[in-house]
This record gives C-alpha cells, structure tokens and sequence, in this order.
C-alpha cells in the first residue's frame, strides 16, 4: 500500500499562497502610483544633477533619489487612504486596493507612514536636514492643504501645484544643503506645468469628478472656459519661463532653441483643446505635457554637460 503523503501534491497549495503574496504586494505597490512617482524623482533627480557643484556624489544622489521616492509615495497611500470614500464613486479610482476592498484603510495607514517616516528618515541622515525638510512639508501641505480643498474650490489645483512643484528643489539641496536662485526657476517651470497637466486630466474625467463631490472645474462651466483658460494660457506662459535660465546666464543657445519647439508644441496642442474642447484632445494635451517635462529635464542636462 502506499502512503498517502506521496500521493499529495503540494504544489496547487503553494501557487494559491504565492498567488495571495504576489498579490497583496502588486496591491501595495499600486498605493504608491509608481507612475506618477518617475516624475518626482526626474525631478529630483535633474534638480541635484545641476545643483551640483564639483564630481558628481553618486551616494548622496542615491539617497536623495531613495528618499524622495519613499516620502512621495507614501504621500500617495496616505492620499488614499483619506480619499477612499470618494475614489469607491469614481470609475477610474474605483478599483484601487482599498475602495475595492483588497486592502483594510488601516493597512494603507501603516504602509503610508511607514514609507513616510523611512523617507523623511532617510533624507535627513544620509543627505541632509534641509531636503528632509523640504520633502515633509511638501507631505504635509498636499494631505492637509490641498487634499481637503478639492472638494471645497477649483483653485485646489493653484495650492496643489506648490507642494508639487518641490522635487526639484529637494534635489538642490540634496546637491548644495541651501537654495539659489537657479533652483527657484526649476521649481516655477514645474510649477506651471502642472496647470494645464492636471486640468486636462480634469476635464477628461470631470463626470467621475463631480460623482465624487470634487471641484476640479467650477460646477457650473459646462462649457469649459474655465479648462480652456487654464490649459492655453499656462501652456503659452511656460514658454517664457522656460528661457529663464538663458536669460539669467544658466543656459545657452541649445538649451533655448528646444525649449522654445517644445514649448510651441505643447501651446500648439493646449490651444487646440481650448477652442475644440473634446477628450481626444484632452489626452494629446495630457500625453504632450508627459512628452514635455522629461525633454526639457534632459535639454537642461545636455546643455549643462556641453557648457
């Protein structure tokens, strides 16, 4: 007779555990919105590279970057966590872990502060205390400032757009421990850029907006002049801004002749969504403005390296 132990296939048991694991980590793992992530630490990342002075400090860079990264994303799972009630209305957040029931707010809780805490934690001891400085008070103006306003008036998006627009600014003074005022102009560039970014991305979702309660876009502009206004005038508005470094001495002749192209075309398609108004042109404005950031990070870099 054989034994029953050998007749046992272990196996089904351990693919139903590691599917579970797997799971629970791809769930947590979405709490941080890893997309939106890799551009806070481009952010950081263009902001230590030309706030640096003399050979490049890989270590510190790694720590800046690693830091940031964590203290963005549990701003991401904290956002979450206050916001799941509202996000369980909308279409397109309805399925994150927590609306959805796969993982508890408690859970999204302690993973939030936990990542939080290690990053400021982090910040401070291997980089320094200004960029820990800088990246908890860009956690705690978007959770306590800018969160609840969104449900409370359209300028959420001008009060979001400062907490925003710090990763540049963390990246500096990783590089240098204080700020300039070179470091001031990456931080007004990203912070225009955010306009008409997440207006576009407003306006295309504005119906599971207004479900949930949210003032992305004034209630009562059904015929989106208030998105027109914000996606054609910040889209036009960076162009100028984005030569600021070649006006202050910081940039040269390259540097300004791809700014000014990229700049056109991303006007070019703001002012199109502006007159048309469709969601087709919604989302060419949303993909030129991912089009746009990391290309004029990278113009600021090249110029930097040929200077």
């Amino acid at each position: 007779m054989t034994n029953s132990i050998f007749q046992s296939d272990p196996a089904p048991a351990e693919r139903k555990l590691w599917k579970r694991v797997s799971g629970k980590a791809a769930d947590y793992w979405m709490l941080t919105k890893p997309e939106v992530n890799a551009l806070v630490v481009a952010s950081t990342l263009v902001g230590f590279y030309l706030g640096s002075q003399g050979p490049l400090r890989v270590g510190v860079l790694l720590s800046a970057l690693f830091g940031t990264f964590l203290v963005a994303s549990g701003t991401a799972t904290l956002n979450e966590v206050v916001e799941r009630e509202y996000d369980a209305r909308m279409k397109r957040t309805a399925s994150r872990p927590i609306p959805a029931g796969r993982l508890s707010a408690r859970e999204g809780l302690n993973f939030g502060l936990l990542l939080s805490a290690a990053g400021g934690l982090t910040l401070a001891w291997a980089v320094n205390a200004l960029a820990s400085f800088l990246a908890i008070v860009t956690l705690l103006s978007y959770l306590l400032i800018y969160t609840p306003l969104k449900r409370k008036t359209p300028l959420c998006t001008m009060v979001g757009a400062l907490p925003g627009a710090m990763p540049p600014l963390i990246g500096w003074a990783a590089a240098r421990g204080s700020l300039s005022f070179e470091a001031w102009i990456l931080y007004i560039l990203l912070f225009f850029w955010q306009f008409p970014h997440f207006t576009a991305i407003a306006w295309l979702y504005r119906h599971d907006y207004r479900r949930a309660g949210y003032l992305m876009l004034p209630p009562a502009d059904n015929e989106g002049r208030f998105m027109a206004t914000q996606v054609a005038g910040f889209s036009l508005l960076l162009i100028p801004v984005s030569i600021i470094p070649a006006l202050a001495g910081h940039a040269g002749a390259l540097y300004v002749a791809g700014a000014v192209v990229l700049g056109a075309m991303f006007f070019y398609h703001g002012a199109r969504l502006a007159i048309v108004r469709s969601a087709p042109l919604a989302r060419r404005v949303l993909l030129a403005s991912i089009i746009y950031l990391p290309l004029i990070y990278s113009l600021m870099i090249v110029d930097r390296m040929i200077a």
